[in-house]
């Protein structure tokens, strides 16, 4: 799989913006519509008591306060992602997926 940098790149074109996070500390000042991501885990296939493939996999968050923003869509439209679901908090809409980078 590819690197973390380049998954950012990705991200920032999906957005056409700047406003993509890894992992961002408390003291950032966030611009929206943004979209936040982190690694959460790595899946091992294993052969020979080795491992011969790490995927790592990120929870990526679309944070936005238009309801009907089509970001989401066209995150939904990757290779190896997966909606997980929707919630609203501090009148933003969130929408959270799983992918595998």
């Amino acid at each position: 799989m590819a690197p973390r940098r380049d998954l950012q790149d990705l991200l920032v074109e999906i957005l056409e913006s700047d406003s993509v996070y890894f992992q961002p500390p408390v003291n950032v000042q966030i611009k929206y519509p943004c979209i936040i991501y982190k690694r959460d885990n790595i899946v091992a296939k294993w052969a020979d008591d080795k491992p011969y493939n790490l995927a790592k996999r990120y929870t990526v968050t679309v944070i936005d306060r238009n309801p009907d923003s089509d970001i989401p869509d066209k995150l939904a439209a990757l290779r190896h992602c997966r909606f997980d679901r929707f919630y609203i908090a501090d009148n933003l809409n969130h929408n959270v997926f799983t992918l595998f980078f």
